[in-house]
């Protein structure tokens, strides 16, 4: 009776220690995540996301650049409070269901573009352009540090407030002259 009293003790510590053990919880589970505008330190980085927009073409000279889907231009700005030079790693965009999409290496045509290989001086903020080709939708960046082993997300709200459009150009001979008296025209009744 007294060995079974002690395997009924230690079975119940067992299951006592592996509820007290979980597993690693996932990247989004550990990662904070911050409103657009707000700082987002990682590391030595402190990331802010200035001005996002969706365009659906960049004009570069005469000939505009389609996406396959839609331009994803974000505006941020990187402090390095270290004090060392520290470089920028790449910056990811996160969709709700989890799809991710690298930032684009070809910056022609995008004012102000922060480029691929970047880095920041000590005690000092860089600012520029990071472009995605993605669907329009919510989504979060994801920051990393300059080791890229800590990372931080940054809420990216869906805007149209930016989008720009091309302009329909009708021509002048389709459009009606509103100003003109249209249909028969009844006479005027009389006053009384």
């Amino acid at each position: 009776m007294r060995n079974f009293t002690y395997s009924l003790v230690l079975t119940g510590l067992l299951l006592g220690l592996t509820a007290c053990t979980s597993d690693s919880p996932n990247k989004l589970e550990q990662s904070r995540v911050v409103a657009a505008g707000e700082k987002a330190p990682a590391g030595h980085l402190t990331y802010s996301v200035l001005d996002s927009q969706i365009l659906p073409q960049i004009t570069e000279g005469e000939t505009p650049r389609v996406p396959k889907e839609r331009f994803i231009v974000v505006q941020i700005a990187v402090t390095n409070s270290g004090n060392t030079d520290a470089n920028i790693p790449g910056v990811t965009l996160e969709s709700d269901s989890g799809t991710t999409y690298n930032e684009l290496t070809d910056g022609n045509g995008v004012q102000g573009f922060l480029g691929v290989l970047r880095h920041v001086g000590p005690l000092q903020t860089t600012r520029g352009a990071i472009v995605f080709d993605a669907p329009a939708a919510h989504y979060r960046l994801r920051f990393a540090d300059e080791n890229a082993e800590n990372e931080i997300l940054a809420d990216l709200p869906l805007t149209y407030a930016h989008e720009k459009v091309n302009s329909a150009d009708v021509p002048a001979a389709v459009l009606p002259d509103l100003t003109a008296p249209t249909g028969p025209t009844a006479p005027a009744a009389p006053a009384k």
